[in-house]
């Protein structure tokens, strides 16, 4: 199914096997990982981490959830399977797939599907049009990084704060620095919304903040220092004893700019009036082409909290307008600050997104 910008591959709990290594052998194998040359010809990934996922769903175990989402990260050159984190693209296909599975049944109209993230313990409200007992796949609305037009998904994260940490600023601070022997120091904001995210000031690393995916992948040495400064940001966060044990996807790492003006990745000029923030956002050691959808809800609630780095940078109206490689997103965030500190509520996006192909994949031994 592709959800959002994203692509994975759904399976039922009930058809993999319950064992750890058994099912994650079984995940490598049917994305087609690891893969040195890094294309993942031999499966059903498409060489970079916004196409190497799978999703498993179940029928829900708690009663205010319809169904449960399990996420894996797949690596695509090595072989990582990665619960660490979770894909809020391939949140908005999780309803349409309850529905058509027959997971659940709803009336014509707009569905409402609950469902329980198990790897962050979030709520997530999926509202979308049903027609014939089905989730419509034709509509209007268009996003940025995503060819043509589908029926609109949107999708309300609750209380997403402390997703896989002690609160929204797990530190306690608004502001950090990350320390680095080999690199530095540099300024950052460690914020948890829906993932672990670090954000700090392209400027800070010698870039406009507007450049192209090809171009900071380009540059190793670019590339090197934020990936080790997110792992150090890992340890300061508590999700890691050491930088060498960080996990490959949280914390995501992105760098921050002010409104500026670029061409999209489809060539379509992208104005710095249209947007509040600009970021570039690394995953599994790529610049993303689209901005993680998770990373965009946390960005739209740093750019609101009160003098972190993209709140000292952002230009925010009623939501938060995200400058990204493929255009614009736009998102919503309930933030308050309160005597225990910053309280993220709900945030909210939409999605389109569609059913590609069904059946069976085909898996050595």
């Amino acid at each position: 199914m592709r959800g959002g910008s994203s692509k994975g591959v759904f399976f039922h709990g009930r058809d993999i096997p319950l064992e750890n290594d058994e099912r994650d052998r079984l995940f490598l194998a049917a994305i087609g990982s690891p893969d040195p040359y890094g294309r993942q010809l031999d499966g059903m990934g498409g060489g970079i981490s916004s196409l190497s996922k799978v999703v498993v769903i179940d029928p829900a175990d708690r009663p205010d959830a319809d169904v449960n989402y399990t996420f894996a990260q797949i690596g695509v050159k090595d072989p990582v399977v990665d619960y660490g984190s979770t894909c809020g693209n391939l949140s908005s296909a999780v309803g349409p797939f309850a529905i058509d599975e027959s997971l659940m049944s709803v009336s014509d109209g707009e569905a409402l599907v609950r469902i329980f993230n198990t790897n962050t313990s979030i709520m997530i409200h999926s509202r979308f049009p049903v027609s014939a007992g089905g989730a419509m796949v034709a509509g209007d609305y268009s996003m940025a990084g995503v060819s043509g037009s589908g029926a609109r998904v949107q999708l309300d994260f609750l209380d997403p704060g402390g997703s896989f940490t002690s609160g929204v600023l797990p530190t306690g601070n608004v502001v950090d620095v990350i320390s680095v022997e080999s690199c530095g120091e540099l300024e950052a904001t460690l914020i948890d919304v829906s993932n672990p995210a670090i954000y700090v000031r392209a400027s800070d690393l010698g870039m406009s903040g507007t450049e192209m995916p090809e171009e900071i992948d380009a540059n190793v040495e670019l590339m090197e220092k934020l990936d080790a400064f997110r792992r150090q940001g890992a340890v300061m966060m508590g999700l890691a004893d050491t930088p060498e044990s960080a996990g490959p996807t949280s914390p995501r790492i992105a760098m921050v700019s002010a409104p500026a003006s670029y061409a999209a990745l489809d060539g379509t000029a992208v104005a710095a009036a249209d947007m509040s923030v600009c970021v570039r956002m690394v995953s599994m050691g790529n610049l993303h082409r689209a901005v993680p959808l998770t990373g965009s809800m946390s960005l739209a609630a740093a750019c609101l909290v009160e003098g972190s780095i993209p709140n000292q940078l952002a230009d925010v109206r009623d939501d938060v307008l995200v400058g990204h490689p493929s255009g614009i997103l736009d998102v919503g965030a309930d933030v308050a600050s309160t005597d225990a500190g910053w309280v993220v509520t709900s945030t909210r996006v939409y999605r389109t997104a569609r059913r590609l192909m069904e059946g069976s994949i085909l898996v050595p031994n």
